[in-house]
């Protein structure tokens, strides 16, 4: 996508991922936290900028270096990985979930990962139908709202893609 690229999460993007978070109009919060966080705990933004053996994070950060979408990833319990990402509302609708979505995927390929799963609520329409362009074996389980989506990880897929230079692979 032009003017945005994708990199890891950095210690240093504290600010920015606040100042992302507050920005975030009630309806995206709540679809990607269920929940609102008109204020964004330490916690929160602290566990959104962790890199470790069990978890991963990118940014979509401009020419200016605002971050206007995050994605993190890390191990899960029920599937090898677990992803949830969120693109801020003006920038929406112009393919940087799927992006993220495919990075993450192919940087827990490499560590090892088979399968993802990911928790949506109900009412996201908008990644429901990611999900079954991306994953049409999905498996969707619907509990109190929110679907629970369990897929194989498409290997050959997302590294033929990486080939074609359309998905950047960051460190």
């Amino acid at each position: 996508m032009h003017g945005t690229q994708i990199r890891p999460v950095r210690p240093g993007d504290e600010e920015r991922i606040r100042s992302f978070l507050a920005g975030l109009s009630l309806h995206t919060q709540t679809l990607r936290f269920f929940t609102g966080v008109s204020r964004p705990a330490p916690g929160l933004v602290r566990a959104l900028l962790t890199l470790d053996e069990r978890r991963d994070a990118l940014v979509a950060t401009t020419d200016t270096g605002e971050i206007v979408a995050h994605a993190m990833s890390f191990k899960g319990g029920c599937t090898d990985v677990e992803i949830a990402v969120v693109v801020a509302d003006q920038w929406q609708g112009r393919g940087l979930g799927p992006r993220l979505v495919d990075t993450l995927l192919i940087r827990a390929s490499v560590r090892g990962a088979r399968t993802v799963g990911m928790d949506v609520l109900g009412e996201n329409r908008r990644v429901l139908r990611l999900v079954r362009r991306l994953w049409p074996d999905a498996e969707m389980k619907v509990t109190s709202g929110s679907v629970a989506v369990t897929a194989m990880i498409d290997q050959a897929g997302l590294f033929a893609e990486q080939r074609s230079g359309t998905t950047p692979l960051t460190a």
